[in-house]
């Protein structure tokens, strides 16, 4: 299992998504998205699972600090030009990919 969490160390979902983790002792790579945004193809991958529009947070204070409320705009450039955009966390495991807290999910990957 290669799972990838991608999150803000701030989100209590990624923190409870890293602590299930954790307490499976399930190894897994952290991307801090303060730090660095998913690549082009690693947003390809998890928004041909998940949907575009469900990886962007419309609730959140960049969505609302960049108005796009009221803009016109690309989503996917978006995301890529501002990962904070992004709803958190999203966890990977080869082809698999969540958004938010899954642990129903989780457990139907294979260990």
């Amino acid at each position: 299992m290669n799972v990838q969490i991608f999150g803000i160390k701030k989100c209590q979902d990624t923190r409870k998504t890293e602590r299930y983790f954790k307490e499976r002792s399930i190894p897994y790579h952290f991307i801090d998205l303060t730090v660095r945004g998913l690549s082009k193809g690693e947003l390809d991958k998890v928004k041909g699972v998940v949907g575009l529009e469900n990886l962007i947070d419309k609730c959140g204070k960049e969505y609302t600090k960049r108005n796009l409320k009221y803009i016109g705009h690309n989503v996917e450039e978006m995301l890529l030009t501002y990962p904070l955009l992004l709803r958190t966390p999203i966890v990977r495991n080869g082809s698999k990919a969540t958004v938010g807290y899954c642990p129903f999910e989780w457990k139907s990957w294979s260990v």
